[in-house]
């Protein structure tokens, strides 16, 4: 009986302990508010709810995908959307004073620019999430542009199908990496996200629909990239495939100063013969992990490292060992080195679940991240917000490689975040936005920072805009995903606009009707 007794003791003084705990809780929220909890306790906001919510979006958008494909239902459902779409923008008035723009909200995006131009536009609903048709005779995808990369992925390994590049993180969309930009560590060899895709189907300001190719229409074809949405709307695009193989063989090239890190990275990505993925990671100045891949269907025993698996460390962390354990091969299966960097999106899961990589929290709950980039910007709160831009960088410049060294030495002196990520890519000399600084084609690589910036002397706006000036005075360019200070005739100076101004006059209602780029890309000071 007292044994009884002391059992019921116990279990109600665990409950009463817990009742009480949550009372005291619900007491210090309301006592020190909400945005004060999002500030110092992300993480538990993260863990309690954003990571389930994540997981069975996932899922749900997973099963819908697999469901459409097998019944062959996107097809017939597009032609009636794309009309939607069309009456949409039919419906435009003068009266309205408003451009342009998708509906989609700026939380929704990858991107951790909110997207205020949205405010005062007329927003025109683009609901096309579905892979169209997997053409394996003509090696082609076609998709609508909310696709994503995870879908894609999902879809196209099982078949024996990848694309020529697959940006990271699952959740990136084709979409988006055609209007604005895409890079990975197989550029080197096939260039950005626009060098692969094949044609565009747009609906036009005064609401017709056009198909472009670089034969048929040519000029709205080599406009439509980096122009963000300002020509017209995208609905699908055909995009290259080829044919993949089970694993990628990687081999870890640790290096000790910046010269031996130039000289490694450089060589290796303009081999483009021996190597199918280039990519470096930089821990530091003179300190940083060159990585070499290729397509492959065996792996050698004992050397099969499934990176992706949810108990697993966090790919820059297992990466930085090699700088004390020296070099090594591994074999990864193929879509977990696509994704190799979602699970702590690069690293910036560390600042958000400081705990993340710890080997308890991956065994219990590591199946659960990453949470939606778009979840974490919904509940950021305006001091987090305010935070992220006055003590956060998330910039990617695109600079000639030959320039390494000085980029690499910039980045270090203005803001020393770390790790950086390198991936090289080809910029041949096409008609658009870009073009190389040698007009044959030239070797570029995507410089990636983003972290907490280590200088003293930061400051958001003024380091940022000696970053874009360093940029363009290498020959390079600026991803506008990110922040952007540059002023206009800066911006004109960086992108040539020639063809894309010759485009926007040619288009009917487009100067009345859309935007121009810079006045969707640029942040106010």
């Amino acid at each position: 009986m007292s044994y009884l007794n002391y059992l019921w003791f116990d279990q109600n003084f665990v409950f009463g302990t817990a009742i009480c705990s949550l009372l005291l809780m619900m007491v210090y929220f309301r006592q020190k508010g909400l945005e004060h909890v999002l500030v110092h306790y992300r993480w538990l906001i993260v863990c309690l709810f954003l990571l389930p919510a994540s997981f069975f979006f996932d899922v749900f958008m997973y099963i819908r995908a697999w469901v459409i494909f097998k019944f062959n239902s996107a097809p017939k459902q597009h032609d009636a959307r794309v009309k939607n779409i069309q009456q949409q923008v039919k419906n435009w008035k003068p009266s309205d004073g408003k451009k342009m723009c998708t509906g989609r909200p700026g939380w929704a995006t990858v991107s951790l620019r909110l997207g205020k131009y949205k405010q005062d536009m007329k927003k025109i609903n683009i609901n096309l999430m579905d892979i169209l048709e997997v053409d394996t005779k003509r090696q082609v995808v076609r998709v609508e542009p909310l696709v994503t990369m995870g879908q894609l992925t999902s879809l196209l390994l099982p078949l024996g199908w990848t694309l020529p590049i697959v940006p990271e993180l699952d959740d990136l969309t084709l979409g988006g990496l055609i209007m604005g930009t895409g890079v990975e560590t197989s550029s080197h060899k096939y260039g950005l996200m626009q060098h692969i895709c094949l044609s565009y189907e747009l609906v036009l300001p005064d609401g017709s629909v056009v198909t472009c190719t670089k034969d048929k229409n040519a000029d709205l074809f080599y406009a439509v990239p980096w122009s963000h949405g300002t020509l017209g709307f995208l609905v699908s695009a055909e995009v290259k495939i080829i044919p993949s193989k089970q694993y990628v063989r990687i081999a870890y090239h640790p290096k000790h100063s910046i010269d031996a890190v130039v000289r490694c990275f450089t060589e290796e990505s303009m081999d483009t013969e021996k190597n199918d993925f280039v990519e470096c990671l930089s821990y530091s100045k003179d300190t940083a992990v060159v990585m070499t891949g290729n397509f492959t269907d065996i792996f050698e025993t004992g050397k099969l490292n499934k990176i992706g698996s949810w108990y697993k460390p966090w790919f820059f962390k297992h990466v930085e060992k090699c700088l004390q354990n020296g070099p090594k091969v591994e074999y990864i299966p193929l879509r977990d080195y696509y994704h190799r960097h979602t699970r702590s999106i690069f690293w910036e899961l560390q600042d958000i679940i400081p705990f993340g990589n710890h080997p308890v929290f991956r065994l219990i709950a590591g199946w659960l991240v990453p949470p939606k980039v778009s979840l974490l910007k919904l509940t950021q709160g305006e001091t987090v917000k305010k935070l992220y831009e006055d003590h956060h960088v998330v910039q990617d410049m695109l600079v000639p490689i030959r320039k390494m060294k000085e980029c690499l030495n910039t980045f270090d002196k203005e803001i020393k975040v770390y790790p950086l990520w390198l991936c090289p890519f080809y910029l041949p000399d096409n008609p658009g936005m870009i073009h190389p600084t040698n007009k044959d084609g030239e070797m570029y690589m995507d410089i990636g920072a983003y972290g907490e910036p280590r200088t003293a002397n930061f400051n958001n706006v003024k380091t940022i805009r000696r970053l874009e000036k360093a940029t363009k005075d290498f020959g390079g360019f600026q991803m506008l995903y990110a922040d952007s200070y540059l002023t206009k005739a800066e911006f004109h100076a960086m992108f040539d606009h020639t063809l894309y101004g010759k485009v926007r006059a040619s288009i009917s209602f487009c100067e009345e009707r859309m935007p121009e780029i810079y006045d969707k890309v640029h942040k106010e000071k």
